[in-house]
């Protein structure tokens, strides 16, 4: 489903069953995957890749890939967790969602680059259909690099005071 006014531009893919809101604005050779939510008013970057059954936060600006099973929201876009009740509401099992909440902890893991994240969801995690998913979109040619902050992260930046030199602090 495309709402009003979004924009699709040249060379992108949209996969199946994805509902892109009202004034969202796709910018050329983006791919969308299958099952994707794309809320009212966000932006996504030109060369974007955004993974299967993920749900972008409206008014959120993607600069770069989200993996498959995500959520995400902000400006810019940051990872907010696995969109498990999307993975629900579509009949993944139980099982499979705890071992994607497995994924998202090797990936988001500061000391894992995404090559290196990959072969971890490889030794470790059970080679369900999901997981596969997922290790293919991890493994496939990037032009903008994964979203590899998360909004835990940031919130984390946050909280650490600035030194304020004419205070003595």
């Amino acid at each position: 489903m495309i709402m009003v006014h979004a924009h699709i531009p040249h060379n992108c893919k949209i996969g199946n069953q994805v509902i892109i809101g009202g004034y969202v604005g796709l910018a050329g050779y983006t791919e969308i995957q299958d099952q994707v939510i794309i809320g009212g008013l966000a932006g996504i970057h030109q060369f974007v890749r955004i993974g299967k059954l993920t749900m972008v936060g409206a008014q959120s600006k993607v600069l770069q890939d989200i993996p498959p099973f995500m959520m995400v929201e902000g400006n810019p876009a940051q990872i907010r967790g696995v969109n498990s009740i999307g993975l629900q509401r579509r009949g993944i099992s139980n099982d499979a969602i705890a071992e994607i909440r497995k994924a998202f902890k090797i990936i988001y893991d500061s000391a894992n680059n995404t090559a290196k994240a990959a072969e971890e969801i490889k030794k470790r995690l059970r080679p369900l259909p999901e997981i596969e998913q997922l290790i293919d979109f991890l493994t496939q040619e990037s032009k903008r690099g994964l979203s590899k902050k998360t909004a835990i992260e940031q919130e984390a930046e946050e909280l650490i005071l600035p030194e304020i030199p004419e205070l003595g602090l």
